[in-house]
Order: structure tokens, then C-alpha cells, then sequence
């Protein structure tokens, strides 16, 4: 037995556990003291402008950035020690374009199969379970090239589904897609939810969005948490009918953004927004 599998216990109750997170890159402090835990099985939304540390905030949790030990603990296991065991609990949906143009739907899901070790003989019913969860059974065949924006993010969903993640972390899942697409890829990420009860940690900067489907939100700006609640709880603290597009902007102070269409487009909108942060 390694030594990681003899050590790594959890000792939390919490999906994510993240205790005086902090990182800069050079001089520029990118969070700051970020203290956040995630129950098992909500949908926690991690909200903010543009340069607020969200991005960076999702990369120390997935172990591709470096956190010191004691900061970040996912189902208990310390992210520091425990980085294998971490990212094998996870399903991660990142910003920029993870699917490959010249692949099959089929192919690219299989790719991220192996990637992940899942074991030969379970690939194949895998491989199809996922895509007939996101409703791509029937275009699996297609290369990626020719699918649409909200097809593109639905197939990286099945990708990042394929290991039967504990823990699903989605960094602006539906950028760029238009209000159909969008609703069509969080009616999977709920209908995944609710047959796994998977815990799902999410960036987005469609406050309807948020306000929709997490169960918690965490407002964060300049590199930490500046409010944390329900969506519910953060509204009544602003006058009566207020909506959660108001209080982003009476933490933030800063404005929303958005839109794609296809494979190219979806690359161009995810490139800008990762340049943003």
C-alpha cells in the first residue's frame, strides 16, 4: 500500500474546506485569505467580477496550483499532501476549451477516460452513460468541429463526468452560450446531481444562474469572500425586491458580461475570459 492511500483519512465533514487561502503571483495578491467550506452534496456558487481570485481560487482546490498544507482540504484529504487522491475525487470543467475540434464526441470523452484510469473494462458503458446523460448519444459519432457552443460545453460536462467525480467543479460553465444552451446544460448538471448526489462548486457570472440553482453563494472580490449566504439571505440584506445582480454590484461595484456560437467562437470567448481571469 502507498504511503498516500495508508495516510490519507478524511477528518472533515465538508466537500471543500479551505482555511486562509492565499496566493499571488509576483507582486499581484490574487487571494487573500479566502476562508470557505462546501457541504456535501449543495451547489455552492463562487461569484465575483473579473480579477476577483475566483479562477485561482478553483486551481488551488483542484491541486494545479500549489497550496501550503493546512489551506485546502477536499472530503478531508489535505490538498497539500494528498494531491493524486484529491484529483481523483474530482470532475473538473475548466474555462478554456478542453474538447478537441478533429475528435468524435465519442473520442474525446474516451480520451479523458484513460486520462482519468478508468478501468478498461468499464470504459465503453461509461463512456456512452455519459453522453446519453448530457443528450449527445446521438451526435457522439460527429467530430467536435462540427457541434455548437452549447454542444461543446455539454461534451466537456461528459468529460468531466467520466470518472464519477465526487466533487464536480465547473469555472464558468456556460460562457459565452446563449439562454437555450444555457438552460440545457444545467438541466444535466442537475439531472446528474440528483442521481449521484454529487457536490458541484461553481463560478458563473450569470446572476440568474446563481440565483436559480446554488444552494449558497460566496461574493468575491480583490481576493476574498465579501458575503456569503443563500441567495435569499443575500438579497433581504439590500432593500425589499432586491435582485442578486444588485447586491454583485453593491459588494463589487462592477459590471456583468457576456456571448458564442460553435467551436471557434466558444475558444475565442473562453481565451478572453481566461486573459481576465
Amino acid at each position: 500500500m502507498s504511503s498516500e492511500k495508508a495516510t490519507a483519512k478524511p477528518t472533515s465533514e465538508y466537500a471543500v474546506a479551505c482555511r486562509d487561502l492565499r496566493h499571488a503571483f509576483g507582486g499581484a495578491v490574487a487571494v487573500d485569505g479566502v476562508d470557505l467550506a462546501v457541504a456535501e452534496g449543495e451547489i455552492f456558487g463562487l461569484l465575483g467580477p473579473n480579477g476577483a481570485g475566483k479562477t485561482t481560487t478553483i486551481r488551488l482546490i483542484t491541486t494545479l496550483l500549489p497550496a501550503r498544507p493546512g489551506m485546502v482540504e477536499v472530503f478531508g484529504l489535505d490538498a497539500a499532501r494528498h494531491q493524486m487522491a484529491v484529483r481523483r475525487s474530482i470532475g473538473y470543467l475548466p474555462q478554456q476549451l478542453s474538447a478537441d475540434a478533429a475528435l468524435t464526441g465519442r473520442e474525446n470523452v474516451e480520451l479523458f477516460a484513460r486520462l482519468f484510469d478508468v478501468p478498461r473494462s468499464e470504459r465503453r458503458e461509461r463512456v456512452g452513460e455519459v453522453l446519453s446523460a448530457v443528450g449527445l448519444e446521438n451526435a457522439a459519432e460527429r467530430r467536435a468541429q462540427t457541434y455548437s457552443g452549447g454542444m461543446i460545453r455539454r461534451l466537456e460536462l461528459a468529460q468531466a463526468l467520466v470518472s464519477t467525480p465526487r466533487l464536480l467543479i465547473l469555472d464558468e460553465p456556460t460562457i459565452g452560450l446563449d439562454p437555450v444552451a444555457r438552460d440545457g446544460v444545467w438541466e444535466r448538471i442537475q439531472e446528474v446531481r440528483r442521481t449521484t448526489g454529487m457536490t458541484v462548486l461553481v463560478t458563473t457570472h450569470h446572476m440568474d444562474e446563481a440565483d436559480l440553482h446554488c444552494n449558497r453563494i460566496a461574493l468575491m472580490h480583490r481576493g476574498r469572500i465579501r458575503a456569503l449566504g443563500t441567495p435569499s439571505e443575500l438579497k433581504s440584506g439590500l432593500e425589499s425586491g432586491a435582485t442578486l445582480e444588485e447586491v454583485f454590484r453593491a459588494y463589487t461595484g462592477d459590471q456583468l458580461d457576456e456571448p458564442a456560437d460553435g467551436f471557434r467562437d466558444a475558444r475565442r470567448t473562453r481565451r478572453t475570459a481566461s486573459r481576465l481571469g
